[in-house]
């Protein structure tokens, strides 16, 4: 029998400086946003109307910048982390032109840090990935860091190699759609008279709202990213783990999450970077999901009518957010903390 399959990239298959080129390139349609928008609900006026869109300068609504990280990370699942054992973080993600309807994604790949864990049985692989669209515009283009199975624990370990990465993305690398003006920006519609300037330092916002997670659900929305990781969809592979049950994609708590803090920030237009992130508990079917999210940092862009704030969104599992439970005094997160993510927001001013 011949073997024409493809099992995967293990940890012992990466070099740092490989380029990977991932398969397939992907073209967006009504249908992805709709998907998107009934497994998560986001409200986001500019997102949701090509009138609003219009009205602030773009040429009709741009798909959800969630979405298009998805698509893009979905894209490097079946060669990165096929194999993992879980995602670990995310740091330096830039967001670029906005993803239409009808542009069609592709990702590229490069391994930026290799690191042997001490068990020998895995190891940490880094990897800076770039989506662009049909014209080879950036879309987004950021590093995270997978905990891969190795195929062989007797392999030697590689010289260990941790990239050097930026605690935020810098002001100047925050890119803003060509053509938004926001005189037209109608806070009624978007559902909040909250914004830029009335935002402060060092404040905390309970987004109030929960949402459970279904099993179909997280099927679903995995699949709809095409993202293959075994540890969502494998249940015989899930027995010989840790939990005895599929995880839930990281991403899908992402989402969650920041479709909830449309309760408290409900005028963030747009994401403009992910500074970093950490999924700091697994979670899964069955789990109901609450946040809150911290101003960081208030920035001042170039332009005069859009501003940017600097958040941390805290997803929690079973345990309203409203306690805003984070780290106790020995720097472990609460176990109820299932995603810590530092993230650059863009707010009418």
């Amino acid at each position: 029998m011949t073997n024409k399959t493809f099992a995967g990239n293990f940890f012992e298959d990466f070099r740092v400086g490989q380029v990977i080129t991932h398969a397939t390139p992907r073209t967006v349609t009504e249908g992805d946003v709709s998907l998107y928008t009934a497994l998560y609900g986001p409200r986001f006026a500019i997102n949701s109307s090509d009138e609003f869109a219009r009205a602030v300068g773009m040429e009709r609504a741009p798909v959800d910048d969630l979405l298009a990280f998805h698509i893009v990370f979905g894209k490097t699942v079946p060669d990165v982390s096929l194999n993992a054992v879980a995602n670990l973080g995310y740091a330096n993600g830039r967001f670029g032109v906005p993803l239409f309807t009808g542009d069609t994604v592709t990702t590229t790949s490069t391994v930026t840090g290799l690191k042997e864990n001490s068990s020998g049985k895995t190891g940490v692989v880094y990897v800076n990935s770039v989506g662009v669209n049909q014209r080879g515009e950036m879309l987004l283009d950021y590093t995270r860091w997978v905990m891969v199975n190795k195929r062989d624990a007797a392999a030697p370990a590689p010289e260990p190699m941790v990239p050097a990465l930026p605690a935020s993305v810098p002001s100047e690398g925050l890119v803003l759609p060509a053509g938004l003006s926001l005189g037209g920006y109608d806070t009624t519609l978007a559902g909040s008279p909250f914004v830029w300037g009335d935002y402060e330092v060092g404040e905390k916002i309970d987004h109030v709202e929960g949402m459970t997670i279904e099993e179909a659900e997280h099927q679903i929305a995995t699949r709809l990213y095409q993202n293959t990781a075994k540890v969502h969809f494998d249940q015989k592979i899930a027995d010989a783990g840790r939990f005895g049950r599929r995880l839930i994609y990281g991403g899908h708590i992402i989402s969650l999450a920041r479709c909830l803090s449309f309760n408290g920030l409900a005028n963030a237009f747009k994401v403009l970077a992910i500074n970093a992130g950490s999924h700091a508990n697994p979670t899964f079917a069955g789990d109901t999901i609450y946040a809150y999210s911290e101003v960081l940092e208030k920035i001042e862009l170039a332009d005069p009518l859009v501003g940017a704030l600097q958040v941390r969104l805290v997803a929690t599992k079973d345990r309203p957010a409203g306690d805003f439970p984070y780290k106790g005094d020995d720097g472990k997160y609460d176990a109820s903390v299932v995603l810590d993510l530092d993230y650059t927001l863009a707010l009418p001013r």
